[in-house]
This record gives structure tokens, C-alpha cells and sequence, in this order.
């Protein structure tokens, strides 16, 4: 069984609840990326994508200053790193997820995004995740 430990990039970015949208663009600039996980400490406080920082600030004209997490998604859904690449599969299917932050214990330790089931995992994982989040919300 393929789990989610065996594909995950364990090379993540980080910043801190204090970083502005400008900062955390710059990282994605840097890293060649499109997000960002908002760390408080060892705690997950947020996950900040480029598409949040497009439709959710810049559409609206909001300053490039203003913090990042204002337009993060909070209460981050994630899923332990043993769990198998169907099952994540599955809730990234039903939750409509194109990345998922990976934990061992309380601690985030890589992230599994939509490209990673496909280039990585075999057996339909990514075909299933995609049909799921193609799905339109009402």
C-alpha cells in the first residue's frame, strides 16, 4: 500500500502569521511554488495559495501590505502521513482539495498536491481527486 509518507515533498515553505501578501508572493516567486503553509510555532495556523492571494486580495484592490493570513484558509484539513494514497485520494475528492498538508503527530512534516498523485502514486488516485474537486459548488 502506497502511502502518503512515500509521496509528499517534505521541502516546505513557511512563513509566520506576520508575513504580508507581498513577502509570501516573493517566497512563491523564489521557490518556484504556488503555497504557502502559515506556521505558529509548531502549530499550522494556514495554508496561503497564490490563487487566495489573486482572487481574494488582489481582485479587490487590497494592499499588498496587509497580512497574509487574512486571506488563508484556516483550519487546515490534514491527513496523517501513513494514511493511504487512495484514502487521501478520496478526501481530497470530497473536500474539493488540491494540496494537503501531511502530519506525523501534531507536526506537519511534507504536503501532497493534485500534481503529486499524478506524477507519483499509481492506481487512478489523481483521476479520483480530480473528478472530486472539477465537481462545481453550490
Amino acid at each position: 500500500m502506497t502511502t502518503l509518507r512515500d509521496i509528499m515533498t517534505t521541502d516546505l515553505t513557511t512563513t509566520d502569521p506576520r508575513a504580508t501578501l507581498k513577502e509570501v508572493a516573493t517566497l512563491m516567486r523564489e521557490q518556484d511554488i504556488g503555497n504557502v503553509l502559515i506556521m505558529d510555532g509548531d502549530q499550522l495556523s494556514g495554508i496561503i495559495t497564490d490563487r487566495d492571494i489573486v482572487i481574494r486580495a488582489v481582485a479587490y484592490g487590497h494592499d499588498l501590505g496587509s497580512a497574509a493570513t487574512d486571506y488563508a484558509t484556516g483550519s487546515v484539513f490534514t491527513m496523517n502521513a501513513d494514511t493511504s494514497v487512495q484514502d487521501a485520494a478520496k478526501a481530497m475528492a470530497d473536500r474539493q482539495l488540491r494540496r494537503l498538508p501531511v502530519t506525523d503527530g501534531d507536526r506537519v512534516v511534507g504536503i501532497v498536491s493534485l500534481a503529486d498523485l499524478a506524477t507519483r502514486a499509481s492506481g487512478g488516485a489523481d483521476e479520483q481527486a480530480l473528478q472530486g474537486i472539477s465537481q462545481p459548488t453550490i
